[in-house]
């Protein structure tokens, strides 16, 4: 009987059956896609994401990140981190970093792709699997989430993400965030000869229009060499609750707000440890309120940032208010630590 099965390959199944197997339970990772992985993100990881996956005893190779930028063109605002640092890694180099961890602790990991979920009161069988639990990490749009009818609509316009490298030496050790009036592009230095250029809007245009709104980071980037564009959205998506009957949801699949405040792998980490570490508990009923608690920052931040940000009466006045009161602007940055 394998203790648990996990719908999903990416960082926080991954981050599952890490934990999983420092816990002593047997884990199958069930994944569609060969390692390593490509996924359209932003390639930040804030100090506490790095911290999170050094204790998984995952350590990527990437470009240390010093603190974060923001600009309109006309006004700058920057801070540091305070007494850490985070990490510009490429997706794929992050991947392949978990994989090999979990894999170094004889977790299994099976191609296939998991759709449809039976469960009882004592086990759930998925994908000609049965195991004691099961965790759904199958991403944003996760079909684990619908079929379990945990999904819950949201309404209005949703945001969506584009990011592409750029083949120049980075020209800073921060994460720079342009704001123009419709989008926010994110430059994140991913090794010494790489720079990756994300950009997020609810504006669904081809990638090239985005970038012409920045044109100083245009003209930058004019004749580097790039790699093909990808996409990722809407971004923000809904669970009723994170947890039915012997199904935990972790990472992405459990909900998610919006990248723009460069969480997403320390909640991966987060919420795949807490579902792990009630498992093996034996009080998987807590989890709920676990998630809550690793989520609670992160979705108060991320709520008041976009909410400011969607306005158009106010997202004019974000680095301008960065700009204008640099300590409060250090506060906000060192929250993402």
């Amino acid at each position: 009987m394998i203790d648990l099965l996990i719908a999903g390959g990416g960082p926080a199944g991954l981050a599952a059956a890490i934990r999983a197997a420092e816990a002593g339970l047997e884990a199958v990772v069930v994944e569609p896609r060969p390692a390593p992985v490509d996924k359209a993100c932003g390639e930040g990881i804030m100090p506490g994401g790095l911290a999170a996956l050094h204790a998984l005893g995952v350590h990527p190779a990437g470009h240390p990140l010093r603190g974060i930028r923001y600009t309109d063109g006309l006004r700058t605002a920057q801070a540091p981190f305070r007494g850490a640092y985070g990490l510009g890694v490429r997706r794929t180099a992050l991947h392949t970093a978990l994989h090999e961890r979990a894999e170094a602790l004889g977790v299994r990991i099976a191609e296939g792709k998991i759709r449809e979920v039976r469960q009882d009161g004592h086990t759930v069988t998925a994908d000609g699997l049965t195991a004691r639990w099961l965790i759904a990490a199958d991403g944003l749009h996760s079909p684990l989430r619908r079929a379990l009818g945990l999904d819950h609509p949201v309404p209005g316009p949703g945001r969506y993400g584009l990011r592409r490298h750029y083949r120049t030496a980075p020209w800073s050790d921060l994460v720079e965030v342009h704001w123009s009036p419709q989008a926010e592009a994110y430059v994140t230095p991913v090794d010494e000869h790489l720079v990756g250029v994300a950009v997020l809007s609810r504006d669904r245009r081809p990638y090239a229009d985005h970038l012409a709104a920045f044109p100083a980071l245009a003209a930058r980037l004019t004749g580097s060499g790039t790699t093909p564009v990808r996409g990722a959205g809407p971004l923000r998506q809904r669970a009723r609750a994170p947890r039915a009957g012997r199904v935990l949801l972790v990472g992405d699949a459990a909900g998610y707000t919006d990248a723009l405040t460069g969480e997403g792998i320390a909640l991966a980490v987060a919420t795949a440890s807490a579902a792990v570490g009630c498992l093996a508990a034996g009080r998987p009923e807590e989890y709920p309120a676990r998630w809550r608690r690793a989520t609670r920052r992160y979705r108060l931040l991320t709520h008041a940032l976009l909410g400011a940000a969607g306005h158009p009466a106010t997202r004019p006045l974000i680095v301008g208010a960065a700009h204008h009161a640099p300590a409060l602007f250090r506060a906000a940055v060192r929250a993402l630590q």
